[in-house]
């Protein structure tokens, strides 16, 4: 049985004046993913996440959380949404404690669950040693900490985060990274946006591609790392004593492979086929042959992907080939 679906967006738009910012936007996030939304500046990434979390109505489309219109339950939505925003303004003279306890406050807590909500938030976040430092005098991976523990203070169920890794150095994206593993574990949905691609590909299962408004890609991140290409599907081989020209020209005279370039001692080459018998057939065969030392699918980057979809269109798998010839209903809202 599939997981149930969370989020359903369907022909969603947006425009400001002549700007479609975003453009008949539809795709589905089921619960307990950790989705990336990937796409340049101007995209319409922050308008279509903002959009998810009722601050902006949408000129057309459905968004629909748990079964429920976001348009037409937007308190129900509220309730089960945290929202954190690329950017807020730090408050002066206010504490860590006291910015979170404000917050708390107005998602209606009463006070003996708000004390535990903001100790528990702090301690996530690993904020508790600075809750009485003025909010305005921390530095930028505790201010993103901070953000994130506003966030998390009602226990939403999904979680939009618009670049929350941006500025951060590498201790504190690592900080980060270890904090999207703990809410995925913990059961939590989320939406990240980012540019750092490398830093998605390690916390994402699946992502989505945005162009000029335009969702252009929308699927499993296995899949897209691993996809067919026009050449065929990408292994990585060496042999020892990195002789790679003996290897070029195995592959040359090889019926359905292709060389695609020679990079470090190995031989990057597409087959035709990704079914297990076919390619367990010419490894042996190329066992034979030569001293092979290793043998395995190539793993695109993120961004050759996302340059490839932009270049190729939607980018769909191909259909496998031989060798040798060559909805979901949503669920209805709680109460």
């Amino acid at each position: 049985m599939s997981t149930p679906l969370l989020l359903e967006v369907s022909g969603l738009s947006k425009s400001f004046g002549p700007l479609k910012a975003v453009n008949n936007a539809s795709f589905v996030i089921r619960q307990g993913q950790v989705v990336g939304l990937i796409g340049s500046n101007g995209a319409g990434k922050t308008t279509l996440m903002r959009m998810l979390a009722t601050l902006e109505m949408p000129d057309s489309g459905h968004i629909r959380l748990n079964g429920a219109d976001v348009v037409d339950h937007p308190e129900l939505a509220r309730s089960r949404i945290g929202w954190m925003p690329d950017y807020f303004h730090p408050y002066k003279n206010t504490s860590v404690r006291e910015y979170l306890d404000f917050f708390a406050r107005a998602c209606g807590m009463g006070r003996e669950r708000l004390l535990d909500a903001v100790d528990e938030v702090m301690d996530f976040t690993e904020l508790a040693g600075l809750q009485n430092q003025m909010i305005d005098k921390l530095s930028k991976g505790q201010t993103q900490r901070l953000c994130l523990a506003r966030t998390l203070i009602s226990d939403a169920q999904f979680l939009i985060l618009d670049e929350p890794a941006a500025g951060l150095d590498p201790k504190a994206r690592l900080e980060f990274k270890n904090l999207v593993h703990l809410l995925k574990a913990r059961g939590k949905t989320l939406l990240i946006s980012s540019h750092i691609l490398s830093e998605l590909g390690e916390m994402c299962d699946a992502l989505i591609f945005m162009n000029a408004g335009t969702v252009i890609h929308d699927g499993n991140m296995e899949d897209l790392l691993h996809r067919q290409t026009e050449s065929g599907y990408a292994f990585e081989i060496r042999t020892a004593g990195d002789d790679t020209a003996s290897l070029e020209e195995w592959l040359a005279l090889r019926r359905g492979w292709k060389v695609r370039h020679v990079q470090q001692q190995k031989v990057v080459a597409a087959f035709v086929s990704c079914e297990p018998e076919a390619v367990a057939a010419e490894l042996r065969q190329l066992c034979l042959d030569l001293p092979v030392i290793d043998f395995h699918r190539s793993e695109r980057r993120l961004e050759e992907a996302f340059v490839d979809i932009l270049i190729h269109g939607s980018g769909e798998p191909a259909p496998r080939q031989n060798p040798a010839s060559s909805q979901e209903t949503p669920s209805i809202p709680a109460s």
